[in-house]
């Protein structure tokens, strides 16, 4: 039977789904992820792992959009998978580490590994769904306490802002200033009264110009170079 055109039409529409693997060594964690992810109409759960070197084998198996990695996992530990994964794909999947320690060394590696993000596993459901909206967006996420020791460890700000500052243009400076107090790109096209995707060429501009891979370390170098306006 010939399906009816519009019908066609409509299922062609579909927006695609956000493709989750959730990486633990604990299988009631790993069931309790899957339970909010799948719970979200715009993501889905497409394998699990109990271990880095599963997580790599699987990520390449079913090449999922997003990534939620345990760090301390028995045989490959989750930044060295991480590491694995982002080094061996053309296309990798955006990595979001979820673990239950809020340690600095964890967090500074795994993102030095390409990770985009790292949370506690004490974050809500809602904050774990928007952690992977964002990151699929091309945002990126910290857990707030992780956020203020990574900022406040900083040696001290200079006197004098970046130089760097001064080849902004007026515009790139009110978004780079926006990311810095942590607003996300539609709050940013919200406030300056822009289209969204106006707002994404704006942040990959400043993200070029300063040298840096993500928004938290636009905060970071921001906070490092006396350009965080308080």
């Amino acid at each position: 039977m010939t399906e009816r055109p519009g019908r066609v039409m409509a299922e062609q529409h579909q927006p695609r789904r956000i493709d989750v693997l959730i990486a633990d060594d604990q299988d009631l964690v790993r069931t309790g992820f899957a339970l909010v992810v799948d719970a979200a109409s715009d993501m889905r759960v497409v394998a699990t792992a109990s271990d880095g070197a599963e997580a790599v084998r699987l990520t390449a198996e079913f090449r999922p959009d997003v990534v939620l990695m345990d760090i301390r996992m028995p045989r490959v530990d989750g930044i060295t998978a991480a590491r694995a994964i982002l080094e061996g794909s053309e296309q990798p999947p955006k990595i979001v580490a979820l673990t239950t320690y809020d340690n600095d060394e964890y967090a500074t590696r795994i993102l030095a590994a390409g990770a985009s993000g790292y949370l506690l596993k004490d974050t809500t459901a809602e904050g774990l769904t928007a952690a992977i909206r964002t990151v699929h967006r091309g945002g990126s996420v910290l857990a707030p306490s992780t956020t203020h020791r990574l900022v406040t460890a900083r040696p001290p700000r200079p006197a004098r802002p970046s130089a760097l500052l001064e080849t902004f243009t007026a515009r790139e400076r009110e978004v780079f200033d926006l990311i810095v107090a942590g607003a996300s790109n539609a709050e940013i096209a919200g406030r300056l009264n822009l289209a969204e995707v106006t707002v994404k060429t704006h942040v990959g501009r400043v993200l070029a110009k300063i040298g840096v891979r993500d928004r938290v370390n636009v905060v970071i170098w921001a906070y490092e170079n006396g350009a965080a306006r308080t």
